[in-house]
């Protein structure tokens, strides 16, 4: 069974929403500052942290698109933006039914990474919650 995990903007969030767009920008911001970290270590680091190329498929045109694995140890994730009725927008990441352990651990990173950045609610594929927002 696919499961997912939710990036939700609340109150006290940097941003109220983000689009397709800006969701693969901050993507491949993240690529780069890897590239930048194993420039340093003298390492391709950025191939072994972000194993993935950008793929889309036409039904998905503006909803979602998929992370494809490089490497055999990596499947595909996929990542899509959309609204609550209530109007609350989310981030949502889906891992597949046949997606790799590696997946998981790279969903988990990727969403902890985009969460921090916009100091917004995640709710992780286990079902647990972790709050970076401000709260009183």
């Amino acid at each position: 069974m696919a499961q997912s995990a939710y990036i939700k903007f609340v109150e006290g969030s940097a941003v109220s929403s983000v689009t397709l767009d800006e969701l693969k920008n901050q993507l491949q911001h993240y690529k780069e500052r890897l590239a930048l970290t194993g420039k340093q270590l003298g390492w391709e680091y950025d191939d072994a942290g972000f194993p993935y190329t950008f793929e889309a498929k036409p039904e998905g045109e503006g909803k979602w698109f998929y992370l494809k694995g490089t490497s055999p140890l990596y499947k595909y994730i996929v990542m899509g933006v959309g609204s609550e009725p209530s109007g609350q927008s989310f981030v949502q990441v889906v891992l597949p039914e046949d997606c790799s352990h590696g997946d998981k651990g790279k969903g988990n990173e990727f969403c902890k990474y985009l969460a921090r950045l916009w100091k917004a609610e995640l709710h992780l594929f286990n079902g647990r919650i972790m709050y970076f927002n401000p709260r009183k």
